[in-house]
């Protein structure tokens, strides 16, 4: 197995927390799926949360070298966490088509927030597509 793609996203909370003051549950809608949104709508602090799942996402989509888009939406990424805390990526719909054609068979996220800041980083591994 080798390194498909990595990528990388720095989020600064407080600017999610504005959108989220200005367009509301409308946003968070556009970037989370319906399990995120279950735990959102129940979290001490929906900014910080939205922050930390728009960061990984972003930085899944760097890996894939796509961005968010055509082959790969918002819905398509999905950020859970195990049962130690640690945060896991699922891909599905385009994006896990997305990702099959680049070779990506395993996913490795490093999430960390701290003075305002949520960054995330994402590794693709596997097999990388020739041809």
């Amino acid at each position: 197995m080798s390194v498909v793609g990595v990528g990388t996203d720095l989020v600064q909370v407080e600017r999610v927390r504005r959108v989220l003051e200005r367009h509301g549950e409308r946003f968070a809608c556009r970037v989370l799926d319906q399990p995120e949104m279950q735990r959102w709508r129940t979290h001490a602090d929906p900014g910080s949360y939205l922050a930390r799942r728009w960061a990984v996402k972003e930085a899944a989509a760097k890996a894939l070298g796509t961005g968010i888009g055509g082959s790969l939406g918002f819905h398509d990424l999905h950020v859970a966490s195990t049962a130690a805390g640690a945060p896991q990526l699922e891909v599905t719909g385009r994006g896990a088509e997305t990702a099959r054609l680049l070779g990506v068979t395993r996913w490795h996220v490093s999430l960390s927030d701290d003075g305002g800041f949520a960054l995330a980083f994402v590794l693709a591994e596997g097999a990388p597509a020739t041809g």
